[in-house]
């Protein structure tokens, strides 16, 4: 649908700007949120079948690994959320070529990013697990494991980073299934690699790999066949530092938010290390304990960054267009279902820790029991974590990148990371639990106070 098309004065024709807001955030939510899924439950059947088949050992070499997924996810976001804001707002704005330059500089940074962080990882790879708080029980498998995940790492950015722009481009559905194809391969392969080949670790990390290709060549498939609004021409995909530099800037947001997280985790993954060796539990156990609850909050937060993502378009194309009621109104409508999915976890988390524990297979009493523990304090705040990915995608997609970021770093960098560092020095492992909820409690009052001035501010320019 053109971006050129007006209709009672000035209000763009395009359906982000008249269909109904509840239809329009179940279009765009929905394949974003099953993406998001799809995307996390590639760690989480790995975790589950290397648990399974590979034990406590193999299930920590994987909690090693995943800030390189985390690092590469806040890579494709910078890129692709960017990317696709700027592509929306142009849309909405009516300038057809200047999104379409967005799109094309969009794709070639994913591609060029995804080769370098490759090269790096495969060349420094083993420091990088050492850094990233391995044991020497677990850095084999950490080894083995890595290496073979860093060869996907250019797919795999590429897929996440282009699903966003193939959801602005008015392709939800598309997007979705570009995800799903690669998540059916993987789910089919990775208990054959094990149970049937008995490959272990190396099974399941070529599993997700070649799952990755499949879906950035489905995503190629997209923009050279398939795309409305999107069309590659050669000088457009040659990198431009200038739309690069706006790109970055509206990305940055969603971007710092998984850096934080990777951060986050390798701080976590160090004082583990450190502070459960001076428990009853050692090394070993919370870092494994930790790495399986790690995916399964994954999970849980695809929801709720699903649905900042979905409503992004939605968003970006109104405030562009003017049309600030829509823009509040779909601000409200994520927040009410941000906080639904926020309240649905905190009971399953609360009720059925050993339950959802044991899922990645029967360990000895000691790891069961600081695992429930770990899963229940920690995640205690849980029920008020969906405001700040809302509010973390809805800024950047308004331009107002600087308070997105504010509102990324919240959690991540002013509150958990401080906390991490000082707390156990007072109160051992048990200071590290407790790190969570008081962070996602902090992160929650500062969410919600920059959303409120926001709208406000809604009543004055309507």
């Amino acid at each position: 649908m053109s971006g050129s098309e007006k209709i009672n004065g000035g209000v763009t024709a395009n359906p982000l700007g008249t269909d109904n807001i509840g239809r329009l955030m179940l279009r765009f939510a929905i394949p974003a949120i099953v993406s998001n899924l799809v995307n996390a439950s590639y760690n989480l059947v790995d975790q589950v079948l290397i648990g399974n088949a590979v034990g406590m050992l193999g299930i920590a070499a994987t909690n090693v690994a995943f800030p390189l997924t985390t690092i590469s996810s806040a890579t494709a976001y910078l890129l692709g959320t960017g990317g696709a804001a700027n592509f929306s707002l142009k849309l909405g704005e009516g300038d057809r070529e200047t999104a379409n330059n967005y799109a094309c500089n969009t794709l070639s940074l994913l591609a060029l990013a995804g080769v370098a962080i490759a090269v790096l990882v495969l060349v420094f790879v083993k420091p990088l697990v050492y850094a990233f708080g391995s044991t020497d029980a677990v850095t084999p498998y950490a080894l083995t494991y890595t290496t073979i995940i860093a060869i996907g790492i250019p797919f795999g950015i590429f897929t996440t980073g282009s699903t966003t722009l193939i959801r602005a481009d008015g392709s939800p559905r598309y997007s979705m299934w570009c995800i799903m194809i690669g998540a059916i391969f993987n789910l089919i392969a990775d208990p054959i690699t094990v149970y049937v080949f008995k490959w272990g670790l190396i099974g399941v990390a070529w599993a997700t790999t070649i799952s990755q290709m499949l879906t950035a060549g489905v995503a190629v498939f997209y923009f050279t066949r398939k795309a409305k609004s999107i069309s590659l021409e050669k000088e457009k995909l040659k990198p431009n530092a200038q739309l690069a530099k706006k790109t970055c800037a509206l990305g940055v947001s969603p971007c710092i938010n998984h850096l934080g997280n990777a951060v986050l985790q390798i701080t976590l993954n160090n004082t583990l290390r450190y502070y459960g060796a001076q428990s009853v539990y050692g090394s070993d156990i919370p870092l494994s304990s930790v790495g399986a609850i790690s995916k399964l909050n994954v999970m849980f937060t695809s929801f709720t960054i699903g649905i900042g993502q979905g409503c992004q378009p939605i968003h970006g194309f109104n405030y562009g267009a003017k049309r600030y009621d829509r823009v509040k109104k779909a601000l409200i409508l994520a927040l009410i279902l941000a906080g639904a999915v926020s309240m649905t976890a905190f009971g399953v988390f609360q009720l059925l820790p050993r339950k959802l524990m044991l899922i990645f297979g029967e360990e000895d009493p000691l790891y069961l029991e600081f695992a429930v523990h770990y899963l229940r304090v920690f995640m205690f705040m849980v029920f008020l974590s969906g405001i700040q990915p809302v509010a973390s995608t809805f800024f950047p997609a308004i331009g107002k990148a600087s308070r997105g970021l504010w509102i990324s770093l919240s959690r991540q960098v002013l509150f958990i990371l401080p906390l991490l560092l000082i707390l156990p020095v007072f109160f051992g492992l048990e200071g590290a639990v407790f790190a969570g909820p008081i962070a996602d409690f902090s992160a929650a009052c500062v969410s919600s106070a920059l959303i409120v001035n926001e709208v406000r501010k809604f009543r004055f320019t309507s």
